[in-house]
């Protein structure tokens, strides 16, 4: 009986698949792919049935022409393994479970969108990827708390290595070989002119689109294509910089770890959430650790209780670098305070409505700040005591 049962199963496949357009294989019905099965593709699949419980190989070849994945519904594949010149281009996401194999050509997917992607499951991996075997679109990662994205452009591989504390559901990435102030595949452009005080410069040759909602920290690569030389002057001065949705600008994410050389090499940035930024690249940081002796920074009390003294939070010499930021963190590292140009205005009150109700004040206890005073080039973190806020 089991026999008879899978011939029957092989045999609608086999009628499916020869079906009277004989330009693709169109699915309507419920196609499965047996653990000991192999199957190859040499047409395109249109899907508009169930092709997601899977266990076999399937494999893409074609060695004339471009093959492609379309339809409305996702397949799901065990082992994948692509061979085609010209490559494999997605219209519709596939999800791969165990191995993905690239031998010849890339995978595609459309640049304007990202809805259509090379999907990872939590337990999958790839191999043979390179310069001529890679996605040159969108790749998405499933519950993964690291992962290295295969994505290039043209005949270049520039993967992006995403790392974690927690698991993240669902990540997105792909990577466009083109300025970001100059784009087509976007609504807008992003202009590298516009940034933050202590980004220098952006890079014009080339940038990253991630997405995900936990934080996490982002590993690039550069080679000779990348031409640092216009970003920075030594290595030393690199950073990861992101579009700030929110801010419209560009912002520095950091530099935690760095190696190579001008010609190729890699850096790290801090922790930061994708979903803030439309897109990230390579950038110049300001050197934020010269010190100058005209100002003295340390620690304050603050008693904002209107008698007149200690109300406000005055850094002595802030007059010297009206180009500043402040931000107060309480002692569990959340940030309770962030202003540019400060002046003195900070009286023990939030102003991110999102931790804590600005209205009522800011508990008493011990607080730590960081100040940037971008025309002095100096950075210093010190620490405040704020006493309970009576508020007029």
């Amino acid at each position: 009986m089991n026999i008879i049962k899978h011939i029957i199963v092989s045999y609608i496949f086999l009628a499916v698949a020869l079906a009277p357009a004989q330009d693709a294989v169109h699915n309507y019905g419920n196609i499965q792919i047996h653990e000991t099965a192999m199957v190859g593709f040499h047409m395109d699949i249109v899907n508009d049935g169930t092709f997601d419980q899977n266990r076999g190989l399937v494999g893409f070849y074609n060695e004339e022409k471009t093959l492609s994945v379309s339809g409305a519904f996702s397949p799901v594949f065990y082992d994948t393994e692509v061979s085609v010149n010209d490559g494999l281009y997605l219209d519709t996401p596939i999800e791969i479970k165990n191995n993905f194999n690239f031998i010849n050509g890339n995978v595609y997917t459309p640049r304007d969108r990202s809805n259509a992607y090379l999907k990872f499951a939590e337990n999958s991996f790839f191999v043979g990827e390179g310069n001529l075997t890679k996605v040159d679109g969108y790749v998405s990662a499933e519950n993964k708390d690291s992962f290295t994205f295969p994505v290039g452009d043209d005949d270049r591989i520039r993967p992006l290595t995403m790392t974690s504390e927690s698991v993240n559901t669902l990540a997105k990435c792909a990577y466009f070989f083109v300025g970001p102030d100059n784009l087509s595949s976007f609504n807008e452009n992003f202009n590298t002119g516009a940034r933050d005080f202590n980004v220098t410069a952006v890079s014009n040759q080339e940038f990253w689109r991630l997405e995900g909602e936990l934080s996490v920290k982002a590993t690039l690569t550069w080679d000779d294509y990348s031409n640092l030389g216009n970003v920075a002057n030594y290595i030393s001065d690199l950073t990861v910089v992101g579009w700030s949705k929110g801010l419209q600008k560009w912002m520095n994410l950091g530099n935690t770890a760095l190696e190579g050389e001008f010609l190729k090499g890699s850096i790290t940035s801090d922790t930061f959430i994708p979903n803030d930024y439309e897109i990230i690249t390579l950038g110049g940081a300001l050197d934020l650790n010269e010190s100058l002796s005209t100002i003295e920074l340390g620690n304050y009390f603050l008693t904002p209780n209107g008698d007149g003294t200690n109300d406000f939070l005055e850094i002595e010499g802030i007059e010297e670098s009206p180009n500043n930021i402040l931000q107060i963190f309480n002692r569990y590292g959340v940030m309770v305070y962030y202003k540019e140009n400060y002046k003195g205005e900070f009286e023990g009150l939030s102003n991110r409505n999102q931790v804590v109700n600005g209205d009522i004040g800011l508990a008493s206890g011990v607080y730590f700040y960081i100040i940037i005073l971008n025309d002095l080039k100096i950075k210093h973190q010190g620490y405040l005591y704020l006493s309970q806020v009576v508020k007029n």
